[in-house]
């Protein structure tokens, strides 16, 4: 899929270079509130198996800046280094921890790179069962086809500006 990885590469640079002055300010806000550092790193599973450290911004949700942050998706915004290093994709299956799902679903995911979004985030994230979940994901990985992460990046925007709470499950027609 080297046309996927190319989109990755591209879109993730640019997303970078266009956030700049987004991300200095979200940084500014995490320091300012929590007192530690700015990213936390967590152990996730990424293709073929091998183990990563998923990016975000150190948020805690007692503070207004990590809750604002939390509900509109902005502390996963420095995932988006661990898409320029190859470790996740713009749009993939959901990121689990190292041994989360040894389901049919889970061995499936590792034939791809895990995604900042996917059908899981359109479809109502946490509020979806964890099985709905794992169909989602393994229909991501067997319907695969660049059109599909197109229409899934164009519906996480609107999702990630309405937030968490406001966010409505948008189903794929």
């Amino acid at each position: 899929m080297p046309a996927k990885r190319a989109i990755d590469l591209t879109g993730s640079l640019l997303l970078l270079l266009l956030l700049s002055p987004v991300l200095l300010t979200l940084a500014a806000a995490v320091a300012s509130t929590t007192g530690g550092p700015l990213l936390t790193r967590r152990d996730r599973t990424g293709l073929g198996g091998s183990t990563f450290a998923m990016l975000s911004f150190r948020t805690t949700p007692a503070s207004p800046a990590g809750r604002l942050l939390r509900r509109h998706f902005l502390d996963n915004l420095p995932q988006l280094i661990n898409v320029v290093r190859g470790e996740m994709s713009l749009v993939g299956p959901r990121p689990l921890p190292p041994g989360q799902d040894a389901s049919v679903a889970g061995r499936a995911r590792l034939g791809v790179r895990p995604g900042m979004t996917g059908l899981w985030q359109i479809s109502g994230r946490s509020e979806l069962p964890w099985e709905e979940m794992g169909v989602l994901d393994l229909h991501y990985v067997e319907q695969y086809w660049l059109g599909l992460d197109l229409l899934i990046l164009v519906r996480t925007l609107p999702i990630a500006i309405a937030g968490r709470r406001a966010a409505r499950p948008v189903r794929l027609a």
